[in-house]
């Protein structure tokens, strides 16, 4: 497909000489099309060029107009204080995306990432605990960015990095140890395991003893204890049962469930390189990296008195392997803001131990809190809300609904299941992942509202107006003349931006801006289909406006399952 950006970049660079890409980065969509189809800022030039942004607006239109004259892609050019704004050919737009929706079964997909390898860890939650609320943003975050990266052509790996180890582990071997008898593991592990930890928990904060015993025991799992390791190994194993069924209920798929335990046996490696490289310390008979030189006032510590290890020496010890195993381009961690000092620190340290390319593709995708409306949980305190629970109270409030809307519906149970994850993962999704989000039924199951379920529900009014017609019409019928009107040409051009807008979620790593466009191709189908009457006399007309009907319902469901929705045929 044409690459209108570049070629608007293109033409600016012969008349600039500034670099052709870095051109590109700057030219923006306007929200109103009164102001163009795309529009280049002149204030970033203002600083190299030594001049008003409406003056070299004004400059660059003058030394353009010959040139776009001479471009079958550009109509016309236009001034608007500051911006260059251009207006795009729109017989060669609405071919170029027909052509290409005809050509391609998964459009916007794309080889742009071919050769680069992409590790996104994501989910990672401990064992032993329940897999609860906060647990789904990274769950669903990672997941799409996996399915995004790897659509776009990347080598992806998706990491479960699981909790796995750490005194967490002592706590629970001491807690089996007193109570064992009062628990049958067998009969739901989950719940039991937790009740064990919480009331664990409350004992070390009362008696230091049973704490120090606690952290006695993960050095012993650490030593490779027999009785530990295997009390270990069956938390691990039940954890893991209960786990694969919510990833199982939510299309989730990892490549790797290597977590903490796995790098238990590198760490070696870690404490040698820093040692060698003189950047150890000791403090208090820890061992610490000092970071003061990076404008980090926190050392990172790195070994502990007793000599056990922390969690920070074994994301250490994962980046030198991953390093060394997948020769990453980007390894993303997809964790909560809660750990922004820790990532900076391990950042930090990592230069000391692997190559300047990885220490420079690790990034730390930060994300918000998840709560309900009655406010944060707390593992430790007990209050946690199970996304098991979560997922059946959604899909259960999902078939209220629709009963309600359509009582004959065949398949209810399937198309209430599609609705009800399609809410959460949808709701998830549709905030800037920066942001604290607060998970609400009313709203995630809006079939009117910014959610899932209009998305869904849109997709399936595109399939009912198919399936009337009984035809989808070929691509060479089709008269570019028919789809000249305002409302045809907001839809085509978002489809073309499809590709553009995956490519975004990349550079930012930030699946809200796919949410967002798949809500703005919605609102745009829903206002052409108000406005024009799709079945007709005028076959030709006719013709135009499915295949335009078509095409919206084939990227409305690429794009839910890039964010990991499945799309009902019927509501």
């Amino acid at each position: 497909m044409k690459n209108f950006k570049q070629d608007i970049a293109s033409q600016i660079y012969e008349v600039t000489n500034i670099n052709e890409k870095e051109l590109e980065t700057y030219i923006e969509t306007p929200k109103d099309t009164k102001n163009g189809d795309y529009s280049f800022p002149c204030f970033r030039l203002a600083k190299e060029l030594k001049k008003a942004p409406p003056a070299i607006a004004n400059e660059l239109k003058e030394k353009l107009e010959n040139k776009i004259e001479k471009n079958e892609n550009i109509e016309k050019v236009k001034v608007s204080g500051g911006y260059l704004n251009f207006f795009i050919n729109k017989n060669i737009l609405i071919k170029e995306v027909l052509t290409e929706i005809s050509n391609e079964k998964e459009y916007g997909k794309s080889e742009i990432g071919k050769g680069k390898n992409i590790i996104v860890e994501y989910s990672s939650p401990n064992i032993a605990k329940p897999f609860h609320i906060g647990h789904l943003r990274t769950t669903l975050i990672g997941n799409s960015l996996y399915k995004i990266y790897k659509y776009l052509g990347y080598n992806t790996i998706g990491i479960n990095h699981l909790g796995d180890y750490g005194t967490q582990f002592g706590k629970m071997i001491e807690a089996y140890k007193m109570w064992e008898n009062e628990y049958n593991l067998e009969e739901d592990p989950i719940n039991k395991m937790m009740d064990m930890y919480v009331r664990i928990n409350n004992l070390c904060k009362q008696d230091e003893e049973v704490l120090e015993r606690c952290r006695q025991n993960f050095k012993l799992l650490e030593d490779g204890d027999k009785y530990c390791v295997d009390l270990w190994n069956k938390f691990k194993d039940l954890s893991m049962i209960e786990f694969n069924k919510i990833y199982d209920i939510l299309n989730v798929k990892f490549d790797s469930y290597n977590g903490e335990a796995f790098y238990a046996d590198k760490i070696d490696d870690v404490i040698k390189v820093l040692e060698e490289k003189g950047k150890l310390q000791e403090s208090d008979g820890a061992k610490i990296v000092d970071l003061e030189d990076v404008g980090i006032s926190t050392p990172c510590l790195v070994q502990k008195a007793n000599g056990s290890s922390i969690y920070a020496t074994r994301d250490l010890a994962a980046i030198m392997y991953r390093a060394k195993t997948y020769n990453f381009d980007k390894c993303l961690y997809v964790v909560a803001y809660e750990q922004n000092l820790h990532f900076k620190q391990i950042f930090a340290v990592a230069k000391y131990l692997v190559d300047e390319k990885y220490a420079k593709g690790l990034k730390h995708v930060s994300y918000g809190m998840v709560s309900l409306p009655t406010g944060r949980m707390s593992t430790r305190l007990g209050n946690v809300v199970k996304i098991e629970d979560l997922i059946n109270g959604t899909i259960e409030k999902a078939e209220e609904i629709i009963t309600e809307k359509n009582a004959q519906l065949k398949n209810k149970e399937e198309v209430a299941k599609k609705v009800g994850i399609g809410a959460i993962i949808f709701n998830t999704l549709s905030t800037a992942t920066i942001k604290d989000q607060i998970f609400d039924w009313d709203t995630a199951l809006n079939f009117q509202g910014e959610t899932g379920a209009y998305i869904q529900y849109t997709y399936v009014r595109t399939k009912s107006v198919l399936e009337k017609v009984g035809y989808i019409p070929k691509f060479e019928d089709i008269k570019v003349e028919n789809l000249l009107d305002e409302h045809s040409l907001e839809i085509l051009k978002l489809i073309y931006n499809f590709k553009d807008t995956l490519i975004q979620v990349t550079d930012k790593n930030e699946p809200s801006i796919l949410s967002k466009y798949l809500i703005e191709l919605a609102k745009a189908y829903s206002s052409f289909y108000n406005e024009n009457k799709i079945i007709t006399e005028d076959k030709q007309l006719q013709d135009a406006r499915v295949y335009l009907t078509y095409a919206v319902g084939l990227v409305l469901k690429q794009g839910a399952e890039l964010l990991g929705m499945e799309m009902p045929e019927k509501m």
